[in-house]
């Protein structure tokens, strides 16, 4: 695992014009599956959206010499862009035979594969859809683990879960530039625990402005450019390395 530090002043989640605008752009894809007769909960799948990331970037290839490490380095050199697509049957079957990783949560699963240029997306990948990806929670989620990051969401945006798991993976990936590589070693031999949970509208000021790192979306989809997700609990992270249990 290494480091891959992002200063503040170039965050790639940044909606103003910067240096990485100016560099070749990639996308991070992911693929969720949702079947007719089986949808996978709204909470769930968002979960597994940002543990879909964290186990991109702390795979072997992503990383040295591995195979995807120059993609990855390309992509984090951009604006770190990540795009939601579905699939169900022969579709989820054909993406599954491309190189990618394949994470499942309690009722979701998503294939997280290496970034691609923006306009060379396999064309597996580009034929499935963006859209339709409105999901619901069965039972209203319950309450976060305390000794889990939690990734708060913006109650004031209405995102397709879709746009909601993208932002999940930039949420988690901020909580990842946050560690060393002993931190994020602790975190990825617990199994990465994380929560995505909708922050009440009372709070979410004191969570975006008590210095906790905040996604604040580009706004290249959906949403005008703002603050979506705050992350909470990176020390519980590093609670983990020093106390070195998983």
């Amino acid at each position: 695992m290494s480091e891959d530090p992002t200063p503040v002043s170039d965050s790639p989640f940044r909606s103003e014009p910067s240096a990485r605008d100016a560099a070749p752009q990639f996308v991070l894809p992911l693929v969720v599956r949702i079947e007719r007769a089986a949808p996978p909960a709204r909470t769930d799948a968002l979960e597994t959206a940002a543990l879909a990331v964290l186990t991109m970037l702390s795979d072997e290839r992503s990383v040295g010499e591995g195979e995807w490490a120059q993609a990855v380095r390309e992509w984090q050199d951009a604006r770190i862009r990540k795009v939601v697509r579905r699939a169900r049957g022969a579709e989820w079957r054909r993406a599954e035979a491309l190189p990618g990783i394949t994470v499942t949560g309690k009722s979701a699963e998503v294939r997280v594969f290496p970034p691609v240029p923006l306009d060379g997306w396999p064309k597996d990948l580009a034929r499935l859809q963006v859209s339709g990806t409105e999901l619901d929670d069965p039972e209203p989620p319950s309450s976060p683990d305390p000794v889990a990051p939690v990734l708060w969401v913006n109650p004031d945006l209405g995102m397709t879960a879709g746009k909601a798991m993208a932002q999940a993976g930039h949420a988690a990936q901020l909580a990842w530039w946050e560690l060393t590589d002993e931190e994020r070693a602790a975190w990825h031999d617990a199994g990465f625990p994380l929560a995505v949970r909708t922050a009440d509208p009372a709070r979410w000021p004191e969570l975006t402005h008590s210095g906790l790192p905040v996604v604040r979306d580009a706004g290249f989809t959906e949403i005008a450019p703002g603050e979506t997700f705050a992350v909470e609990g990176v020390d519980r992270v590093r609670a983990l390395a020093r106390e070195g249990r998983p």
